[in-house]
């Protein structure tokens, strides 16, 4: 073995090769041996050389593509033995609804707004496993989450910074939520207070806090096409005055609130969309003020989708959703500060449906039948009307005829 560059020999009578090459191919016995002699040699082993998988197609660094539509990433590689490629989200948690064509293409069809992110490309053989990454931008969606929302505790004030997530493709805008925490038995329930961020900023000073009180604060992204899900909520306590020694106040009463979550939510298709039915919470300690309709896709974060449904209607209609795709909807109901936890959830898949990419909203338009005898009252009055004007106009111009036939025949009669 000295005799070969980079070979050697472990004290557990391993060989170590530093650098495969052809010296390298053969068969191999290994012979123990001590003062008393030997038992004999070992069976036999055989060294091949075999390529790791090297790429040969890499996708691009970043795609960008409309939500709804078709995107195609290549990625190819070979070696000996031949590689298998694999797909995967980072980040993401359980089985992806990614297809792999016979091209070891990802495709991604229709595409979602939760397929927005990094994906990676492996090439794994017997010998060893490489990796190239692609960023995948959806567009034409609301705004991802914000992340790395970090609280500066200050006096009587906090500073609330973050790092915008993907915009979907438009403009978007902030705003930072707060409340103070405070524990009520059964259930905490707080007012929510929303502060606007200005235009192009990444953090906001909230004041006029209370010391010695802890503070949830979560920062809240808007574009043309709705709100995002809300950011991970951060807890801190902002910075008092010096205290100084008074006598404790006595214990405030303790209100006990209840509300209960709206019941037996029922999604329906319809022809105008899906239609969503649920009866009115149970127990509600104060007066009901409105429901929010919250949604996810295909597994998603959830969305706020309407948050301002009034507190007397028991129905809504949703149009306008994804076609091929998989809804999950809830309601939460509101009285005054207080919100009740979400009711239950119903599924709704669009497979099939008569529906387009669009946004999802909650339009007051008159039905179909009835905006149809208006337009036809409206054409009949229309048409009514000339008809009229006309048959006025034929009339006066036989009336003008009559009246100078009179007057000449009156003149010819006085010349005679």
């Amino acid at each position: 073995l000295s005799q070969l560059p980079g070979w050697s020999v472990r004290p557990d009578g391993s060989i170590v090769v530093a650098t495969g090459n052809d010296d390298a191919l053969g068969l191999y016995r290994c012979t123990p041996y001590n003062s008393y002699g030997t038992a004999g040699e070992s069976r036999p082993t055989r060294v091949l050389l075999k390529d790791p998988p090297a790429f040969t197609v890499r996708p691009k660094e970043e795609y960008f593509q409309e939500v709804g539509r078709e995107l195609v990433i290549p990625c190819a590689a070979h070696g000996d033995p031949p590689p298998t490629i694999t797909w995967v989200k980072v980040g993401s948690v359980g089985k992806s609804s990614a297809q792999v064509d016979g091209n070891s293409s990802l495709v991604l069809h229709p595409l979602i707004k939760e397929q927005h992110g990094v994906w990676e490309c492996t090439a794994t053989n017997q010998v060893a496993s490489v990796t190239t990454a692609t960023s995948v931008h959806v567009l034409g969606t609301s705004p991802h989450a914000v992340t790395n929302v970090s609280v500066l505790p200050l006096l009587l004030a906090a500073n609330i910074s973050w790092e915008p997530g993907f915009d979907g493709g438009y403009f978007q805008r902030f705003s930072v939520w707060y409340t103070p925490l405070v524990r009520y038995p059964p259930r905490a329930h707080h007012d929510w207070v929303s502060l606007s961020v200005p235009a192009g900023a990444q953090h906001l000073l909230v004041e006029n806090l209370q010391p010695d009180t802890s503070y949830q604060f979560s920062v809240l992204a808007q574009n043309k096409l709705g709100s995002g899900p809300f950011s991970q909520i951060v807890t801190s306590v902002p910075r008092g005055f010096p205290v100084t020694t008074v006598p404790p106040e006595p214990p405030a009463m303790t209100v006990h609130v209840f509300l209960s979550p709206p019941r037996a939510l029922t999604a329906n298709e319809t022809v105008r969309g899906v239609l969503l039915r649920w009866d009115p919470p149970a127990r509600a300690s104060v007066a009901l003020s409105g429901y929010a309709l919250e949604l996810r896709q295909d597994k998603g974060g959830w969305e706020v989708l309407e948050r301002s449904i009034p507190g007397t209607d028991t129905q809504v209609l949703v149009p306008g959703l994804i076609k091929d795709a998989f809804y999950e909807f809830r309601l939460v109901a509101f009285a005054g500060s207080y919100i009740s936890d979400p009711s239950n959830t119903v599924n709704v898949s669009t497979a099939g449906m008569e529906v387009y990419p669009s946004r999802t909203q909650l339009p007051e338009l008159l039905p179909q039948p009835v905006l149809a005898g208006v337009i036809g009252g409206i054409c009949f009055l229309s048409v009514a009307v000339i008809f009229s004007t006309m048959a006025a106009c034929i009339m006066n111009r036989r009336r003008a005829a009559r009246v100078r036939k009179r007057r000449q025949g009156t003149s010819r009669g006085g010349d005679k």
